[in-house]
């Protein structure tokens, strides 16, 4: 009998790909579900994006292996974008590695600075994926809690009364995933003081600081911080090409070296034509993001509507594509609640609790939904 490796027993599948299974096997029975779950753009992108893609794929060496470092001009640009969006300076030879995605960026990171034993510490409430390819890796997952409360910003001073020896890496999201919270800088500096102070590093995942947001940061603006921290980043949400899984890892030159042994050793390279459609997208002028920002202002006032049929709360300062709400006290618990909504209304509304264990009683809806649709769904109630 041949058996599957042990590392296999520490995670679960992906709740989206199960949920999303049962999702499709309702629509196959006729029903007219509405996905408001996930977090995949409708939108297409630019029409500048298409054509540098439509025209690439006719440039000599275009369906070559390409770089594991990506195109000089690829770097270059993100590099551009990063000064004009965020006014930071880096390297865009050593400084910045392209990945095809940046979820593929989490699994480079930790393979790169995570030993068998070693900690991480993960945002619960957070993205689901840190914790399980902490585990993957051997390492051990360690939450620390976020609340609304707090504004869904960790206790710094609690964490340092911890014994944080075994403690490599930490992630954290800002603007915050799910929840839509940003930092400010001056939290910002303190995350950066708490990676130095414990010899830990940070890295801030930050794909939603252009959907809803008038103030846009990168954590590697602040002073030293390229010292101990990294930033992941993705053009997915920003540029509505997440099929095309164009992303990159940024920080200094010691850092990206070390993802690079990893990921040179897991893949070829990025497509050539995606590559040159990822340019046109990084030097996007402002009709794009102003553009972008007015669809994603009308679904989310249409989403509030939503939100207020169930008697929940939510920030409407909240930044990203989505809508964390918080369900009445006499509420059922989360994961039953929206699973009465897909079956007595066929709406599809994501549980908080596959966030953590902090997201119980909370709901995320997604404004990856037509207008059309939120209006269809606001009619059922």
């Amino acid at each position: 009998m041949i058996r599957t490796a042990d590392r296999l027993h520490t995670v679960e599948e992906y709740y989206f790909s199960k949920k999303l299974r049962e999702v499709r096997g309702l629509v196959a029975e006729g029903r007219p579900i509405i996905n408001m779950g996930i977090g995949s753009p409708d939108l297409a992108p630019s029409t500048d994006i298409i054509e540098a893609i439509q025209n690439a794929v006719l440039d000599n060496g275009a369906h070559q292996y390409q770089s594991y470092q990506g195109l000089p001009e690829l770097r270059e640009a993100i590099a551009d974008f990063y000064k004009s969006k965020f006014d930071v300076d880096i390297d865009p030879l050593n400084g910045i590695l392209p990945l095809m995605g940046s979820k593929e960026g989490i699994m480079h990171i930790s393979m790169a600075f995570l030993n068998p034993g070693d900690e991480a510490l993960i945002p619960n409430p957070g993205y689901p994926t840190y914790n399980a390819v902490t585990k993957l890796v051997g390492g051990i997952d360690r939450s620390y809690n976020l609340t609304g409360e707090d504004g869904w910003f960790p206790d710094l001073e609690e964490l340092q009364r911890q014994d944080l020896s075994k403690v490599k890496l930490m992630w954290v999201s800002y603007p915050h995933m799910p929840t839509g919270a940003t930092a400010s800088k001056p939290q910002l500096e303190k995350l950066i003081a708490f990676a130095k102070k414990n010899d830990i590093l940070l890295v801030n995942d930050n794909p939603y600081s252009f959907v809803l947001s008038n103030d846009p940061i990168s954590i590697l603006a602040m002073e030293g911080a390229k010292e101990v921290a990294l930033e992941l980043n993705s053009l997915s949400k920003t540029f509505n090409m997440a099929g095309w899984r164009v992303g990159m890892v940024l920080g200094n030159a010691e850092h990206i070296s070390a993802i690079l042994k990893v990921k040179s050793n897991m893949d070829s390279g990025m497509f050539y034509g995606i590559q040159k459609g990822a340019v046109a997208a990084l030097k996007s002028g402002p009709d794009w993001f102003e553009g972008l920002d007015k669809i994603y202002t009308l679904r989310r006032e249409l989403m509030f509507q939503l939100a207020d049929k169930f008697n929940c709360t939510y920030d409407r300062n909240a930044v990203g594509m989505f809508v964390w709400a918080k369900l009445p006290p006499d509420s059922e618990p989360s994961e039953a609640f929206i699973d009465r909504v897909l079956y007595e209304k066929n709406i599809f509304i994501a549980p908080g609790t596959i966030f953590g264990t902090n997201g119980e009683g909370y709901i995320r809806f997604s404004l990856c939904v037509a207008k059309e649709k939120i209006q269809e769904a606001l009619k059922r109630f």
